[in-house]
């Protein structure tokens, strides 16, 4: 580790000299590069530099415990030693994080498909609940929403939504979010005060850029329609709306919001990569699956991964057996100590097997 840290560290000054260059001032494309390229690396040398303050810190409180023959100074010394080492022991931990493989998707933007499942009306009510989760939380990380289909049902429920959350590091926060979502509680519908179950779906994948997914265009089948639904001028008066068919997989996407039939063809066309995109990450992760089944899920959107129980105000994520009872807070969007115990679950399970191998 050392050895890398150090190779790190050097990288770090190289990239300092080359910014100072006015040549590569002048080049924005490589100044950007450079520019990312310091940020990643950063912490790794803050942390780095903390780690050898403390371990300089220990070595000096040492030498005065060896030389000092004062009681009241002896003391001084074995109290810089204490907080020195927990020091130290705190930046190797934090360093084994920062040195850990970065998912090369961390910072890119999400596509989400959230789709209602059993649980008839209830379960397309508990969907568009979630749909303004995601949304909410979106909001409040200053994340951009875009939405691309929103198929409404009876009683203010939803079929299915599909979404764009746009912000640098929107995939890193909500990637663990895949997976069947349960919630328990008795629908407005019953007479009788019955807990019911249902369930809704969610995907998450991150949004593909062009050269991630070759595309042929040939394989693209498109169709345009009069948009229907809620909407403004125009919005069901034209054309706008535009179905993609992907000819090779069958992947069907519909897209209907914007007015511009331009812009919802865009929209899809982001879609389909991503969606394309993730079939070649599950091809890639299969092998790695088939071995070790991660902590946190394998992202399937078949596994039951949480529970929302009204009656008790609880909300369990049943991968990490992780709970809180602060159900009304979730559902207004408040979910971020549910991601980051997911996050720290995911980095506990690969400091592990980091160790084991």
């Amino acid at each position: 580790m050392l050895e890398r840290l150090e190779s790190i560290i050097n990288r770090y000054k190289e990239i300092q000299d080359e910014l100072a260059d006015p040549s590569v001032t002048n080049d924005q494309k490589r100044f950007r590069k450079l520019m990312k390229e310091q940020n990643d690396l950063s912490a790794i040398v803050d942390a780095y530099n903390r780690h050898k303050a403390a371990q300089a810190g220990i070595q000096e409180a040492i030498e005065m415990l060896d030389k000092e023959s004062d009681e009241d100074m002896r003391e001084l010394a074995r109290e810089e030693l204490a907080n020195c080492r927990k020091d130290a022991e705190d930046t190797e931990q934090e360093l084994k994080i920062l040195l850990l493989p970065k998912d090369p998707n961390d910072d890119k933007n999400v596509v989400f498909e959230i789709r209602a499942g059993a649980g008839g009306d209830e379960a397309a009510l508990f969907a568009a609940e979630l749909f303004r989760m995601y949304t909410k939380y979106a909001d409040a990380h200053h994340y951009r929403v875009e939405v691309t289909t929103y198929n409404e049902m009876g009683l203010g429920g939803i079929k299915e939504a599909v979404f764009i959350v746009n912000g640098s590091g929107a995939y890193s926060q909500l990637k663990f979010e895949s997976g069947v979502h349960r919630v328990q509680r008795v629908p407005v519908t019953e007479s009788g005060g019955r807990i019911h179950t249902s369930t809704a779906t969610v995907a998450v994948m991150p949004e593909a850029e062009e050269v991630d997914v070759t595309l042929d265009m040939n394989d693209c089948k498109f169709d345009v329609f009069r948009a229907s639904g809620n909407g403004g001028q125009c919005v069901n008066t034209t054309d706008s709306a535009v179905r993609l068919t992907h000819l090779p997989t069958g992947i069907v996407i519909s897209c209907q919001d914007e007015k511009s039939q331009l812009k919802n063809r865009d929209k899809a066309l982001r879609v389909l990569r991503a969606k394309l995109y993730e079939l070649e990450l599950e091809k890639a992760h299969a092998a790695e699956a088939a071995e070790r089944k991660s902590l946190v899920g394998t992202g399937d959107r078949s596994e039951k991964i949480r529970t929302y129980n009204f009656p008790q105000g609880r909300c369990t994520d049943h991968r990490i057996h992780f709970t809180s009872y602060r159900l009304d807070d979730i559902m207004n969007g408040d979910i971020q100590e549910i991601i980051d115990a997911l996050i720290a679950a995911d980095r506990a399970e690969k400091l592990s097997a980091g160790a084991d191998e």
